[in-house]
């Protein structure tokens, strides 16, 4: 470029966007259809738009300085293994440890067995290296407790970064069983008195992710924690601990899960809804201890390869939300007890995200977008109404007891366990996209079969898929469908595709094939097949052309008939027939494979 040219700036080479001209994109995109078809509604009631404005204004919602703790799993059932692989850990990067005890919100069948597994477990542990220490504790805390402190006894436990976990309402919740508050509130300001003046801080959890995985929303996962918080406040300072200080003692838990944007906006709502708390108590709002962990209720067995992605966008969702300590559920967590390939894998998804993409090196990174702004709202706004509910009742121990915290989840969690079912809220790898021939994964110990369900119990919204894999392997031949795919391999494949994966989802395999030109070699093709059930597959137009004869065709060769698509005008004759059901985006999955193994 000449001395004398100028430079002309880059932004000026594009026009200025404006809302309006988005909006006659979208028109023009949507051929149509109406706008609402791009606004989506979360299980709390409001929506999701599909563009905001930059906001400005919003109260912040900051951790501590610096990144959040990589804290390492401690629940290997016998102490000198579970230090083995702690050790590990630590040398390798983490600078936390989670210390699950058997029967803990977070043990999913494994854990500590006891606390004298404590001692051992923390062998050669340097508890005073700036390591944030997080535990789990089972509803009968007291040796648990004690075995803490006896490990911190050598220790300047003041200068120590631990969270206790001391949750009664918590391990009720947990339990189903029916908390004499008052005493039970009153015990635990004795302990928590006790154990502060022996210089803990971090003594007492408000624990969301119990409330989370027994299916709870993201608002009533806020409003479990926040009442918790609430009654442990007042217990406290009924019990003789200053407000002052009866909140340096009060920290909070909370799951976070593969949705992205309402996971960060979640702990960036908690946040604000504590320093409304605060604000209401008199006290000038300080930012409050905040542990995420990857959440139970997204995780599969069925290609649990998949769960590295999800549990990577729930830890960079955490991370930029504000958690001051995160832990990660390695990716085998639901097939059983996670080996040391496993643990490195959770532990390198944190490691990778702070040291390589620096996401701790910003405080509140999503403060001012549009987006965010408007969900964290939305999650304050209903979060602190549905606190407002649990008050009302009479604070947390009568809303469990009398049902009203249970019976609100589980309407919530119907309604999610229905979007599964018909796969519009889908899972790789159990409910979408399976994959049939999977290879088995390394376990130290399978996971044991789930306990009776009790109180809010956790649950994942994989496993009623899981469940039809299981079944279908447990026959002699794994069932088979046919994938009567009709016409030119343009006209077939995209429901071919979609009927395989629809199938494969229930465990039923579905070999594909290059078509057929008519129906007579459909039905020859079906009975060289070996397979009791079959699914049409073609376009519109042949639909139109043959479909009927095709359907005859089929079900006069023996088959159990399925049509991939609406039916449309052609459900009468399709039905008259043969058709057993039609498989489309929408129906219900679950209970279609269901059907289908009954018959296969």
């Amino acid at each position: 470029m000449a001395a004398t040219e100028t430079a002309t700036p880059f932004a000026d080479v594009f026009a200025t966007a404006t809302e309006e001209k988005w909006r006659q994109k979208v028109e023009t995109a949507l051929k149509g259809a109406p706008f609402a078809r791009l606004i989506s509604k979360t299980y709390d009631g409001f929506d999701i738009q599909p563009l905001y404005a930059r906001a400005s204004g919003k109260p912040r919602a900051f951790r501590s300085a610096g990144d959040w703790a990589v804290t390492a799993r401690v629940d290997h059932p016998e102490g000198a293994e579970a230090n083995k692989l702690a050790l590990t850990d630590l040398e390798n990067g983490a600078n936390g440890l989670h210390v699950v005890f058997a029967g803990s919100a977070s043990a999913h069948g494994f854990g500590l067995k006891d606390a004298a597994a404590l001692a051992p477990a923390l062998q050669n542990v340097q508890l005073d290296a700036g390591l944030r220490l997080v535990f789990d504790l089972p509803g009968d805390a007291d040796a648990c407790v004690a075995a803490v402190e006896a490990a911190v006894a050598s220790y300047d436990v003041k200068k120590l970064d631990l969270s206790l976990g001391l949750d009664p309402l918590g391990a009720a919740a947990l339990s189903g069983a029916t908390l004499d508050w008052a005493k039970a509130g009153a015990a635990l300001a004795a302990k928590a008195k006790a154990l502060s003046d022996k210089g803990f801080a971090g003594i007492v959890a408000a624990d969301g992710r119990i409330a989370h995985a027994a299916g709870a929303s993201p608002a009533q996962e806020l409003a479990f924690a926040l009442a918790a918080g609430v009654a442990y406040l007042r217990a406290l300072e009924a019990g003789g601990i200053p407000l002052e200080q009866a909140r340096e003692k009060i920290d909070f838990r909370l799951a976070a899960d593969a949705d992205e944007f309402l996971t960060l906006a979640k702990f960036r709502a908690l946040r604000r809804l504590w320093a409304h708390v605060e604000q209401a108590c008199g006290l000038t709002p300080r930012p409050i201890r905040v542990h995420g962990e990857t959440a139970w209720r997204m995780m599969t067995r069925r290609d649990p390869w998949v769960n590295l992605l999800r549990a990577t966008v729930a830890v960079f969702s955490a991370g930029l939300g504000g958690a001051d300590s995160i832990s990660v559920l390695p990716f085998t967590q639901a097939l059983g007890l996670p080996d040391a390939f496993a643990r490195r894998i959770a532990r390198n998804t944190q490691l990778v995200l702070l040291e390589e993409s620096n996401l701790g090196k910003v405080a509140d990174p999503a403060a001012g977008s549009g987006g965010v702004e408007a969900l964290t709202d939305s999650l304050v706004e209903r979060g602190y109404a549905l606190f407002q509910d649990i008050e009302k009742a009479g604070g947390l121990a009568k809303a469990l007891a009398s049902g009203l915290i249970g019976g609100e989840i589980a309407k919530v969690a119907a309604e999610r366990a229905k979007a599964a079912a018909r796969r519009k809220e889908p899972l790789t790898g159990a409910s979408e996209f399976p994959d049939i021939n999977e290879k088995p994964v390394t376990v130290l110990t399978p996971a044991p079969a789930a306990a009776p369900a009790k109180g809010l119990a956790p649950q994942r919204v994989a496993a009623p898929f899981e469940a039809l894999r299981d079944k279908a392997e447990t026959f002699a031949a794994r069932p088979k469908v046919f994938l009567a795919n009709l016409g030119p391999i343009a006209a077939f494949t995209a429901r071919a595709t979609f009927a395989k994966n629809f199938f494969e989802a229930g465990g039923v395999q579905a070999p594909s094939n290059d078509g057929f030109a008519d129906p007579a070699a459909l039905a020859a093709g079906f009975k060289a097949s070996g397979a009791k059930l079959a699914v049409l597959c073609s376009s519109d137009a042949l639909y139109a052309e043959h479909g009927v004869a095709a359907v005859k065709a089929l079900k006069a060769a023996g088959a159990i008939v399925y049509f991939a698509g609406r039916p449309g005008e052609l459900e009468a004759a399709l039905r008259e027939a043969g058709v057993a059901d039609f498989v489309f985006v929408g129906s219900d999955v679950l209970a279609q494979l269901t059907a289908a193994l009954e018959v296969a």
